[in-house]
């Protein structure tokens, strides 16, 4: 099961099947409150204003916040909302109800955005349904907001934070895959060190392994935590807590971020509409530097010509820049949210069909 992971977790061009049928809430457990402040909400809202009437794609609904704002702005649009968490699903279902057909909730990840879109737009009852009906079949907009919501972090149970004490699972969809206790304890010393090599840990990953492998079996948060604490000289103990790297590390890697993300990207982009555009917001460099190269490629199109000198390959670019570099979240959001600190914001519009 691990060496299938890594090769996974290594091999971006994997896909699974899309989980038809594992679309809607009737089921589900209930979720408790899923109290998660949307990122950089206004901004996403006003980007999304010259997008042509149609559906915006929320492949990380959460709960639902960026969705409902753009709803209550834009009634030329409609959502699609999609997210592997069985409790988000449950709580965007509950706040988008008061939408109506405007908004549909599907529960999967966001790497089977082209498959959930064909399916739901098979059924014209199933299809969000803007004001404007009749342009409602095409997609107007997709958005990826990354990383880990507060409700994740915040519940022990589900074993994200390094803060609490409890099992060590980090999954988002906690019904399959391999859990961060599976990795931890099966991997082996030049896989883990790899991970966090890949994650920022640099010369201080393999004696972190190390430390791992040798402390096996490691079951909870609270001892992974204690065992990399230990592991790091006082210096590396005093630039904040030793085992956040780790911790994000071993998130990205069992929820296949990575993967998933680079996936995800080229086929959103060939799936929007003239005049689409696509918002992702990342929280991390390694997704942050996916996103901008996909972008990038997309706007070149194809050109082979060196930078710097007018095109005369023949490229014919579909995509433009909506604005240069990244957009940050504002000083007055970082105080009232400081889990918004590292949000880094791109936008990409199509300006062609193909």
């Amino acid at each position: 099961m691990v060496e299938d992971f890594f090769s996974a977790l290594f091999c971006p061009g994997r896909l699974g099947a899309y989980p038809r049928g594992a679309s809607l809430v009737e089921g589900l457990r209930m979720a408790r409150t899923f109290a998660h402040e949307p990122v950089m909400v206004d901004e996403v809202v006003a980007l999304f204003g010259p997008v042509p009437a149609g559906v915006v794609v929320d492949g990380t609904a959460g709960g639902g916040g960026h969705a409902a704002a753009l709803l209550d702005a834009y009634a030329h649009l409609g959502v699609l909302a999609l997210d592997r968490d069985s409790d988000a699903v449950v709580a965007a279902s509950r706040r988008l109800a008061r939408f109506g057909p405007r908004a549909v909730v599907r529960r999967t990840t966001f790497d089977h955005l082209e498959e959930v879109v064909e399916d739901v737009r098979s059924d014209p009852s199933a299809w969000p349904r803007s004001a404007a009906a009749a342009a409602a079949a095409i997609v107007s907009g997709v958005l990826l907001d990354l990383g880990v919501s507060s409700p994740q972090l915040d519940r022990p149970e589900r074993g994200f934070s390094y803060r609490v004490s409890a099992p060590l699972d980090m999954r988002m969809d906690a019904t399959e895959g391999p859990s961060a206790a599976d990795i931890v304890n099966t991997a082996s010393l030049e896989e883990l060190s790899a991970l966090f090599v890949a994650n920022g840990e640099g010369r201080l990953a393999r004696r972190i392994a190390r430390a791992i492998v040798d402390a096996r079996p490691v079951t909870t948060t609270s001892e992974l935590a204690e065992v990399v604490a230990r592991s790091v000289p006082a210096p590396a103990r005093r630039r904040g807590h030793p085992a956040r790297r780790v911790f994000q590390a071993l998130r990205i890697a069992v929820n296949e971020e990575l993967p998933q993300l680079s996936r995800t990207l080229p086929v959103a982009l060939r799936m929007l509409a003239p005049g689409g555009r696509m918002v992702v917001i990342s929280y991390h460099s390694g997704e942050d530097r996916l996103v901008k190269a996909a972008f990038a490629e997309a706007v070149a199109g194809g050109c082979t010509c060196p930078p710097g000198l007018p095109c005369v390959c023949g490229a014919r670019p579909e995509h433009e820049l909506v604005f240069r570099g990244a957009r940050k979240p504002s000083a007055a959001e970082v105080a009232r949210n400081h889990r918004s600190e590292s949000a880094r914001l791109r936008a990409v519009e199509r300006v062609a069909a193909a």
